[in-house]
């Protein structure tokens, strides 16, 4: 019975990864004889588009709650965890820049470029833990600090 039950938690969860990222190669599975445990964080390529995404959501978050006029944009992902925990909870070390794009303006971040004049830059290093939930459609952002 507990064999059964680990093998379908970790199809679902393969399942799930596999679906939310539209590519089966998100993250290098542990060999079973490996010292990382089920459900421990694993490193992920900092390119990956689930990465990338759960940045966006941890920077949409930080503009959100930010009195800033200007919008924040990620510029540079330093390092993507991921642990499968009713769903996929990343963490997440960024740097974030601020853009052109005025918050009153709701542009989207995709065409914002980084602010050129050298008064107005600034560059936040921050930290996200994002919790997505594919098979409901839910992200939830527990922690976003940025200093």
């Amino acid at each position: 019975m507990a064999v059964n039950f680990t093998c379908s938690f970790i199809s679902l969860c393969c399942l799930t990864l596999w679906s939310f990222t539209g590519t089966a190669a998100v993250t290098k599975v542990p060999p079973p004889h490996s010292t990382v445990r089920p459900g421990s964080p694993v490193p992920v390529n900092t390119n990956n588009p689930g990465v990338r995404r759960a940045a966006r959501f941890g920077v949409y978050r930080y503009n959100n709650s930010s009195n800033d006029l200007f919008l924040f944009k990620e510029s540079h992902i330093q390092q993507a965890m991921v642990q499968i925990v009713r769903g996929l909870k990343y963490m997440l070390h960024v740097d974030i820049k601020r853009t052109v794009c005025e918050k009153r303006e709701h542009s989207s971040l995709d065409r914002c470029h980084f602010q050129r004049n050298k008064n107005l830059q600034q560059t936040l290093r921050c930290y996200f833990e994002v919790w997505i939930t594919p098979w409901t459609h839910k992200v939830h952002i527990p922690v976003a600090h940025c200093h």
